[in-house]
């Protein structure tokens, strides 16, 4: 499993980027959060603390 973004859901908050301990979030030329797959640990922080719930773990 990995966190998935939701790009039409995603506002660019950050939110996401702060929370990630591996620092497997960042934000992309759009300015929504992109998840790096290989760097994710699967430890759903993203999802809980996503204030537009665009993050999901699959």
């Amino acid at each position: 499993m990995t966190a998935i973004v939701d790009k039409d859901l995603c506002t660019g908050c950050g939110a996401c980027v702060d929370s990630c301990p591996v620092e497997a979030i960042s934000m992309n030329d759009q300015d929504l959060a992109e998840v790096d797959a290989e760097a994710c640990v699967d430890c759903g922080d993203c999802v809980e603390i996503c204030p537009v719930e665009a993050i999901s773990l699959e």
